[in-house]
């Protein structure tokens, strides 16, 4: 299951925004700092229109949606690599998630104390980046200093590119920036998953605006880091959205403009970030999403759902969901010719519909 780590400053939004995608009052959104001290976590179905034209051409019995485990961190500060606040605990759980969605606050109100008494959207970033910054730095510098011990001995030919990666990779840290900026061949990026690097995970901005800011146009979200996903929400309007569902709520989104919740637009974000595709499986008993990585081969695919049909993977039926939809399902798709037998090097895409033979 995709797993984001919602952090920011305190006081920016962050329980609010969790409490309005989890649909819950599970995070107690307080105005005060560290009013979050154990991460709030949060699973939440992906919503996907074409499940549901599956489910009701297949007249399945159940509809099972993919997943998103939303985790609400406390507020990071300025120090909280040195253990500032309540700084290390939660370093320690960002290490835990798939991807990074950093809330920054871009709104005036004099009712909530904003931890440096500015509004400052890029301030804000920075102070949180150069923490998971420093953080990293510590992680790189104890692993570096390790690794020449064991270059001393018999193992020295094995760690020299492991030593030359890590001091790269110091040396980008040191200069204040991300590991992400920074390229990696296949072998470094597996010594580098051993780390969990903060500043190397993927990463979307979350620009919580008021209500005036989610009626202007996209453009004026202000940018905070080249080439990162940036995402517009109003987490308090979003927060007056739980409850509400078809008409009523599409009535509320359109005096605002707006043709999708936050929820939806940060999903989109993860999936995007994350190179995520959805294949389905169908029938009478269920119709059901899976998410796996794009470029991710037959087999592998199926074992999202069991294990053992990896190695047991003979071959699949596979059709494009919209063709399963105009042709009525299995039996009648198999007659159009749009059904298609594919073998172990077939690679999965968006949106196929999937039947795997497996021997047991």
């Amino acid at each position: 299951m995709l797993k984001i780590g919602i952090v920011g400053l305190p006081n920016v939004g962050k329980s609010t925004l969790f409490n309005a995608l989890t649909k819950s009052k599970q995070a107690d959104a307080q105005n005060y700092p560290f009013c979050t001290i154990e991460p709030n976590v949060g699973i939440v179905e992906v919503p996907d229109n074409r499940l549901a034209e599956l489910s009701r051409t297949s007249k399945s019995g159940k509809t099972i949606p993919t997943a998103i485990e939303f985790v609400d961190i406390a507020g990071l500060v300025k120090g909280a690599s040195e253990g500032e606040g309540l700084g290390n605990k939660f370093l320690a759980h960002i290490r835990e998630v798939d991807a990074i969605a950093q809330v920054v606050r871009s709104f005036e109100d004099g009712n909530i104390v904003h931890v440096h008494n500015k509004v400052n959207p890029k301030e804000d970033a920075d102070i949180i980046n150069l923490e998971l910054v420093l953080a990293d730095w510590q992680t790189v510098s104890k692993r570096l200093d390790n690794t020449k011990k064991k270059a001393k001995g018999a193992q020295a030919k094995e760690v020299q590119k492991e030593i030359e990666l890590l001091e790269r990779v110091a040396k980008q840290l040191e200069a204040g920036k991300v590991a992400r900026e920074l390229e990696y061949d296949e072998e470094e990026q597996k010594i580098l998953s051993e780390l969990c690097l903060l500043t190397n995970k993927p990463i979307m901005y979350v620009v919580n605006v008021d209500e005036n800011g989610i009626k202007q146009s996209e453009l004026g979200i202000p940018e905070i880091e080249p080439g990162v996903p940036h995402v517009k929400v109003c987490a308090k309007l979003e927060a007056e959205f739980i409850g509400l569902e078809g008409e009523e709520l599409t009535e509320y989104m359109n005096e605002f403009g707006l043709k999708e919740t936050g929820l939806d637009k940060i999903i989109h974000a993860g999936y995007k970030l994350l190179d995520l595709v959805t294949y389905f499986t169908s029938g009478e008993q269920e119709s059901r999403a899976w998410t796996v990585h794009r470029g991710t081969p037959a087999p592998l695919a199926a074992g999202v759902i069991h294990t053992d049909f990896i190695k047991g993977f003979i071959k699949a039926d596979v059709a494009n969901w919209e063709d399963f939809v105009a042709a009525g399902g299995w039996s009648k798709i198999k007659e159009t010719g749009k059904m298609r037998l594919e073998g172990k090097e077939y690679i999965v895409k968006d949106g196929d519909v999937m039947y795997f033979h497996v021997s047991t």
